[in-house]
């Protein structure tokens, strides 16, 4: 199956999988709209894909943003075949070192700001009579780690919000899922080793961001009565 025909909004496109997800789904046909905080880094994606992309500068943590996005969607692309909702920050510490200054903005990027868009394109997608949501998750919503417990715990939620989502929309055309990407070399382990810690990505040869991205591709391609609700990726060389 190809994409050719459909359009695609994508967050936290500007690196890693989101960018790299942009490419795939441009590169199976679609129009993509590239939704991050950075101009610069969107508008260099952009060039790269060429006219089938447009951008969006936006700071989803805003509780307008979704809404926001959502408008800039309909009038830019027409209609709305694909969301994928990418944008996430990594923070870990245990207790006695956690800063809860980072509490709501991890609630607001790797959550609220999901359940926001996924349900104001939902109800688009649910009157147009078709749609795909995918929702990336992270093998972290399946770990009880030491400090690991309010990014997976996020996760998790996550993950429970898709699944009951797909349930509310099955029949209606609008297709739901989710992508939990194992260990991959990603900008979202900066905080961590900016602060002298070693990422994830350093334990074990690590995912590419194009190893989840062909996930993403190969959910928005199912067609028919076939949704692809699951879908976890790991590298080699974990043992989860």
């Amino acid at each position: 199956m190809t994409l050719t025909g459909k359009t695609a909004v994508i967050t936290g496109a500007s690196a890693g999988i989101g960018a790299a997800t942009a490419q795939r789904l441009a590169q199976s046909g679609a129009q993509v709209l590239l939704v991050a905080r950075r101009q610069d880094r969107l508008d260099a994606l952009a060039r790269d894909i060429g006219a089938k992309a447009t951008t969006l500068a936006l700071d989803l943590s805003a509780p307008e943003a979704a809404q926001a996005m959502l408008d800039a969607a309909v009038e830019r692309l027409g209609r709305i075949d694909i969301l994928v909702n990418n944008a996430g920050i990594l923070r870990t510490s245990h207790v006695d070192a956690f800063d809860l200054a980072e509490l709501e903005p991890l609630i607001a990027i790797n959550y609220t700001a999901v359940v926001r868009a996924s349900m104001l394109f939902a109800r688009v997608m649910k009157a147009q009579g078709s749609g795909q949501i995918v929702n990336i998750s992270s093998i972290g919503a399946s770990l009880t780690a030491a400090g690991t417990g309010v990014y997976g715990g996020l996760k998790a939620a996550l993950e429970r919000f898709t699944d009951v989502l797909r349930i509310e929309l099955a029949g209606s055309g609008v297709r739901v899922g989710l992508v939990a990407p194992g260990t991959t070399t990603t900008e979202i382990f900066g905080d961590m080793k900016a602060k002298g810690q070693p990422g994830w990505d350093e334990f074990i040869p690590p995912l590419a961001p194009d190893d989840i991205a062909r996930a993403v591709a190969f959910m928005c391609e199912q067609s028919g009565n076939a949704n692809a609700a699951r879908i976890h990726i790991y590298a080699t060389a974990e043992s989860f």
